[in-house]
């Protein structure tokens, strides 16, 4: 690879001594730098040494000696609230483990989902996932019955419910697509419901910075809706706001006809169409496939979870082939349990490769890629994160196979994607800016967040009515 370069001005960081992953398509690995500028944009990128070498001009200079630089992982499906729910529901399939967990988060309020959002937005951090598409928790309390399969409406919070959730994004420094859901289910006036999306949406605009700012969405809902009203109203958001919608569907094995017949409705919406992602999709018929593909509609994967849950397993290449886009998402940390990305990728490579019985049928390029780029590339952000390449955010991980020691690297996306973890990830970047080195204590922050969310999930499972607690250390 030559070198590439971009603007004249002095760069505030340089990285050198990098065996770099850029996951540009058609670039190999190789061993350069790269330059990030005060906007924390890479500006130049190359093998070998900087121009010039890294002098006094080079601004502070990271030498990584020889250790891996990779684009930070993109979560493209995540609900980062539930970072203090862990231990909920482990034997329960989705609808179950959905009711252990909502019924905690029946006794939280506002500055409680503030915590609770900024405790997962750190986690996701200190795990190397520098950007997330985040739903963020729905205003409405309710009860959920498995049993019934139905939810019992109870109150709705106010606006700010959802403001802070978007507010500890900006705290954590991490970049953010929040994704809101209308909450129609109790909002019978549909102008009501318009006007508190677009109040939302602005506020997102204006408390965001810009670079932190990946942009609103929706959270579709139609897979728990009573009528068609659902998928009317999303779709005339999704145009008046130029908004992407991403919808959980056909998650799980669980009243699996009654899901599918939902998907009529998004169909006769019109809502369908590369704007449009499928949350899960780990049971699509044959039909449903074909529609999604013809509109340009996207996937994204969690494999991790839907192994959690017993949810399923989707059929990755089945999609491909298809012609469906595919990102990766780390769900929530009550199903996911670590937020490992890269036992994230491992989970999809194994479980698929097992599907298949075909040891070939993904690599660990491929699955890298669906990790980072791919998932920029379904959100619509893939101008500005992804990969590393000039003009982009410097969004990248330090990841040392030598520590602990992974052996001789044959292949460099195997020793990444399968030996490599988080005991080898050593310091996280968001656009140039270090947000997590594993050689220093939890900042203050984190150690902050970590107290409040403790205290703050205890007091909402009594403000719940749930006599028995999690577990404390005191």
């Amino acid at each position: 690879m030559s070198a590439e370069t971009a603007g004249t001005g002095a760069p505030r960081l340089t990285v050198v001594n990098a065996l770099l992953l850029t996951m540009v398509d058609g670039a190999e690995p190789f061993r350069g730098w790269l330059t990030v500028d005060e906007d924390g944009t890479i500006t130049g990128i190359g093998p070998g040494d900087p121009p010039g070498g890294p002098d006094e001009s080079a601004g502070e200079v990271l030498d990584v000696g020889g250790a891996i630089v990779a684009p930070g992982f993109i979560s493209a499906h995540s609900h980062l609230f539930m970072s203090g729910l862990r231990g909920l529901g482990v034997g329960e399939t989705l609808y179950g483990w959905l009711e252990a967990n909502m019924a905690v988060l029946a006794g939280a309020g506002v500055e409680d989902m503030y915590w609770f959002t900024l405790h997962g937005c750190l986690d996701f951090a200190a795990n190397g996932l520098t950007s997330a598409f985040n739903f963020t928790q729905s205003r409405v309390v309710s009860r959920y019955d498995a049993k019934a399969g139905k939810s019992t409406f109870e109150r709705i919070h106010p606006v700010d419910f959802v403001r802070r959730q978007i507010d500890a994004g900006v705290d954590a420094g991490i970049r953010v697509m929040s994704a809101l859901r209308l909450d129609d289910d109790a909002l019978d006036n549909d102008t009501e419901v318009i006007e508190t999306f677009g109040e939302l949406v602005t506020y997102i605009d204006k408390a965001v910075p810009t670079p932190l700012n990946l942009g609103a969405a929706i959270f579709g809902a139609v897979q728990w809706a009573a009528s068609p009203r659902t998928a009317a109203l999303e779709t005339e958001l999704m145009r008046r706001h130029g908004v992407i919608n991403q919808a959980h569907f056909v998650e799980t094995a669980e009243a699996l006809e009654q899901q599918r017949a939902k998907f009529a409705w998004y169909n006769e919406a019109g809502t369908l169409g590369p704007r449009f992602l499928f949350g899960h999709f780990v049971h699509p018929t044959d039909e449903m496939i074909n529609r999604a593909a013809a509109a340009g509609a996207g996937m994204v994967w969690q494999p991790t979870s839907n192994g959690r849950l017993g949810s399923g397993i989707a059929d990755i290449p089945r999609l491909r082939a298809a012609g469906i886009r595919i990102g990766v998402g780390l769900d929530d940390q009550s199903c996911t349990d670590i937020s490992d990305p890269f036992q994230n990728m491992r989970i999809g490579i194994y479980t698929l490769r097992a599907l298949h019985s075909d040891a070939k049928v993904l690599m660990p390029q491929e699955m890298l890629r669906m990790h980072t780029l791919g998932s920029a590339e379904v959100l619509g952000v893939d101008d500005r994160i992804g990969s590393l390449e000039v003009g982009k955010y410097a969004d990248f991980l330090v990841v040392d196979p030598r520590d602990p020691d992974t052996g001789p690297i044959w292949d460099v996306y195997a020793t990444y994607v399968f030996a490599c973890g988080l005991r080898n990830l050593k310091k996280v970047y968001v656009g140039g800016r270090l947000v997590y080195d594993a050689g220093e204590p939890p900042s203050d922050l984190a150690a902050a967040a970590s107290v409040e969310l403790h205290d703050r999930v205890a007091f909402a499972a009594r403000e719940a009515g749930i006599t028995t607690g999690p577990l404390t250390f005191d």
